[in-house]
């Protein structure tokens, strides 16, 4: 993927259809020519291979968009990223004047464009095709450790996306989260199946107890207790049936990323710890398999919550905030500076605002201000949405202080959210993101399957506010 050896490499250059006229100016006439009968034009994501006379690449041109090279900080991330899925095997390194932000973000890009998701192909490991390889300048060697933290992050946040549900239980996930906190030498605590019940997280348990796989609320805790407190929970439902309210099977069948929030927060947590940002970490993962059996919960029950307030269900595929309820609830006991969850949450959002971008929510506008500033330059879009009070009232029960969704089925994220919002005091920062956390097309650097959605924003953020 990356190599800083002195090693002969083919220069990466990257040109606009404005400037390429006089890029070739200056080039020889097998150049020149080459370019006009391949028919290059500079067109994003479009490149040339240019050979030597003796066959081998000489060099490659690659197209940008005018602000990948006027202003540097627009995406630069994915500016190579196509390049190292559909480039030989080979060695390159990037030739231009961009600054190292700017190089450092395209070499970030570089190592998520050679993402692949096989282990379930019997010739993934021993067949698969090396991928080329960037040769990072003397500069970015410093930066190797940051760049390889990013890739790390999103690989980890794909994989676990990707993982089958046969492959990605709560066990599974309990898993997961132990290595992590082992390799930062990070403090691992869960609850377990009906001692749940005994620990006051009710409905956790209400909604995983049906399952052969037992719910659990896994917790890891990092970071010096100065500092201040950063909490993130992750939604960590393994699969969503439905529960007795059943998915169509067309619904039901990309149901394995329903732990795309947990994913979310062991990728977000992997970068913090690794690139040593001064907080106090703590990450809550309610994981959960939504399935149904005797003792599933039901359509009308009453279930109470760990903060005490009791919920009417009115439908049972809305368990998500179920789950997260009691873990904003033992977060805020903490009174952290700053509460963080990402969630496969609503079907909703991804009306308002499409696949590809994440809905966001905070108790606090200028939170949500903040952070879309922050993904400026990130090549992410993230879209706050109104934590709209009037709305509250679709919540109303006449059985309970609350019910877990709007049988009026309008504004189904926002009523989400203020369910969510139920369980935050109002002095404590909270964000709260509903991704998609899939690709449902290929884009440079993010191919279809599992995806990490928001987390730049949101890393960019907390290295502002806390680093």
């Amino acid at each position: 993927m990356y190599t800083i050896e002195n090693v002969a490499s083919a220069p990466l250059i990257p040109l606009t259809k404005n400037n390429l006229e006089d890029y070739l100016q200056a080039q020889s006439s097998l150049v020149k020519n080459w370019v006009e009968q391949t028919k290059f034009e500079a067109k994003p994501e479009t490149f040339c291979l240019i050979p030597a006379e003796d066959g081998s690449i000489a060099s490659v041109l690659f197209g940008v968009h005018e602000t990948d090279v006027n202003k540097v900080d627009t995406a630069p991330i994915w500016s190579i990223a196509r390049l190292a899925s559909q480039l030989p095997s080979h060695t390159y390194h990037l030739e231009c004047d961009w600054d190292k932000k700017g190089r450092e973000q395209a070499a970030i890009g570089w190592g998520l464009g050679t993402y692949k998701f096989g282990f379930f192909k019997q010739d993934f490991m021993t067949k698969n095709t090396p991928p080329p390889t960037l040769k990072l300048d003397e500069e970015l060697e410093e930066s190797i450790d940051k760049i390889d933290a990013y890739v790390d992050s999103f690989t980890l946040v794909r994989d676990l996306v990707n993982a089958p549900a046969s492959h990605m239980m709560p066990e599974d996930l309990s898993e997961v989260m132990q290595e992590l906190a082992q390799q930062y030498e990070a403090e691992f605590t869960e609850i377990v199946g009906d001692d749940l019940l005994d620990e006051n997280y009710p409905t956790i348990h209400a909604v995983g107890r049906a399952s052969v796989h037992q719910p659990r609320f896994l917790k890891m805790e990092w970071g010096q207790s100065a500092d201040p407190l950063l909490c993130l929970i992750g939604k960590g439902v393994c699969f969503d049936t439905g529960g007795l309210d059943l998915k169509p099977s067309k619904f039901m069948r990309l149901m394995k990323k329903d732990m795309g929030g947990a994913a979310h927060v062991l990728g977000l947590a992997n970068l913090i710890m690794s690139l040593g940002l001064r907080v106090r970490l703590q990450v809550l993962i309610p994981a959960v398999d939504n399935a149904i059996s005797a003792n599933a919960f039901r359509p009308g029950d009453v279930l109470e919550t760990r903060s005490g307030k009791s919920v009417e269900v009115d439908n049972t595929d809305a368990e998500g905030r179920l789950v997260l309820c009691d873990a904003l609830t033992y977060a805020s006991e903490f009174s952290p500076d700053l509460i963080i969850d990402f969630a496969t949450l609503t079907g909703a959002a991804r009306v308002a605002v499409g696949t590809e971008i994440p809905a966001l929510f905070s108790n606090k506008p200028l939170l949500s201000n903040d952070i879309q500033r922050s993904s400026q330059g990130t090549g992410e879009v993230v879209w706050p949405l109104p934590l709209h009070q009037p709305y509250r009232a679709q919540l109303d029960s006449s059985v309970a202080d609350i019910m877990n969704c709007s049988p009026e089925g309008y504004g189904g994220a926002i009523t989400a959210a203020l369910y969510l919002n139920e369980f935050v005091p109002e002095n404590i920062d909270w964000l709260h993101l509903d991704v998609m956390a899939w690709n449902t097309r290929d884009r440079a650097g993010r191919p279809k399957g599992g995806e990490a959605m928001g987390l730049l924003a949101v890393y960019r953020y907390l290295n502002q506010r806390y680093g």
